[in-house]
């Protein structure tokens, strides 16, 4: 006979502080040691994902100017980037609502785009805004998060069941946005996304618990489930997610410079109530079971050879250590210009900032920092080689951390399933 419980007797057990609650890299650490708890002695597992997700958008609305003075927007731009003004025209209120772009990229500088003004946004920093309107005028200010009246974060292609590694087997660089900077040829090089079996839709690939309507944490916020996201298919699932920008947590999202420009990033986290026992039997996967393509970064779907999770990620560190001492001041600073989310500037590594991806350590000149980013064995061609891996576009530690903040929730009965 299978084994089923319901969500209202999993909440009841919790109520009841009788519920065993595991993150999922809790949960992966058991069955690698081979003390797997029974289907009986597991209630709820608590999934995350963090990484590069270039489908968020912001809709949002904030006052510029005293009513009467310009009929509406026509064009806006926050920090040089371009916020689409609409769907509501909102004449002569003197406010706007616009749709920001994850992916706009600002009219000054293509690397400053919007994931980092919304990262600067919930830091509490001033927002330049500039509004063209219908009537010719240009109406200027400044805003704060306090300015912004409403806004809300629409995922339409989040928290994707990983992904593919890509490397250059060519010999000429290129600029991807898969890459940090244009990647070098001659396989000199592999970057990846993926956080492997702590992902919420590896571990239900059939969707028996993640399901539309359902509550997530999405940058530290209660969220929700609006349902499949675009392009999502059986073979490679994503979803549609939601949730208030203005009580996002900074640290959870932020912009990921690319080789294409600025991108974003999110961080998602996904209670799994183990209603079964097919649920139950999926949460069992792990790194070493999830195959990782590896694919010619010029063609994309150009399959080269596979690998899995378990050699992007275990035994590698998911921080670097920075060496001050070691660090020369250059002139011109190779690691400011890689370093994707502008965690070190001015010979300062902010660790709030710092996303792991490796970028510092594999390209300092003086070695100022240690990081084991690790590589991979791979055939290519029919050529056994080595391939270093550069640059992970999936942050492991910001989806382990959202996942215990999570489960916290769920045993202080401040997130009900």
């Amino acid at each position: 006979m299978t084994s089923k419980r319901t969500i209202s007797e999993i909440n009841e057990r919790i109520d009841n502080g009788e519920a065993n609650i595991y993150t999922a890299e809790e949960f992966k650490k058991l069955i690698k040691k081979g003390d797997t708890p029974d289907f009986e002695d597991v209630d709820v597992v608590t999934c995350g994902t963090c990484g590069v997700m270039s489908g968020t958008a912001a809709i949002l609305n904030f006052i510029v100017s005293e009513p009467g003075e310009f009929i509406r927007a026509r064009e806006v731009y926050m920090n040089g980037v371009p916020a689409y003004a609409g769907p509501c025209p909102n004449e002569w209120l003197g406010s706007v609502d616009v749709i920001l772009h994850g992916t706009a990229h600002s009219i000054h500088d293509e690397n400053y785009g919007g994931g980092f003004l919304l990262k600067d946004l919930l830091e509490g920093r001033e927002v330049d805004v500039v509004v063209k309107s219908v009537d010719g005028k240009t109406i200027r200010n400044t805003i704060t998060i306090d300015d912004i009246t409403r806004g809300q974060i629409i995922g339409a292609r989040m928290a994707f069941k990983n992904y593919t590694a890509f490397t250059n087997p060519n010999a000429e660089p290129v600029s991807s946005i898969f890459a940090a900077i244009p990647l070098e040829g001659n396989l000199r090089g592999l970057t990846f996304s993926g956080c492997g079996d702590l992902n919420p839709l590896q571990n239900d690939i059939p969707h028996n618990a993640i399901k539309e309507g359902r509550k997530v944490l999405l940058n530290g916020t209660v969220g929700y489930i609006l349902g499949d996201g675009t392009r999502s298919s059986a073979e490679k699932p994503n979803l549609m997610l939601s949730g208030d920008l203005t009580k996002m947590d900074p640290y959870y999202i932020g912009g990921f410079k690319t080789g294409q420009g600025g991108e974003i990033y999110d961080t998602v986290a996904i209670p799994i109530p183990v209603l079964n026992e097919e649920i139950y039997n999926n949460l069992l996967i792990t790194d070493d079971m999830i195959d990782l393509p590896v694919a010619d970064i010029k063609g994309r779907h150009l399959p080269l050879d596979n690998t899995d999770y378990d050699k992007m990620w275990t035994g590698h560190d998911l921080r670097p250590q920075y060496d001050r001492n070691k660090c020369l001041s250059c002139e011109k600073c190779i690691v400011e210009e890689v370093c994707p989310t502008n965690a070190f500037v001015k010979g300062s590594l902010n660790i709030a900032h710092c996303y792991g991806c490796g970028m510092c350590a594999n390209y300092c000149k003086n070695d100022a920092f240690d990081m084991n980013t690790g590589d991979v064995d791979l055939t290519i061609n029919g050529a056994d080689v080595n391939v270093p891996i550069i640059c992970r576009q999936s942050d492991r530690l910001r989806a382990n951390k959202l996942s215990l903040k999570l489960k916290k929730m769920i045993e202080n009965r401040e997130f009900e399933l």
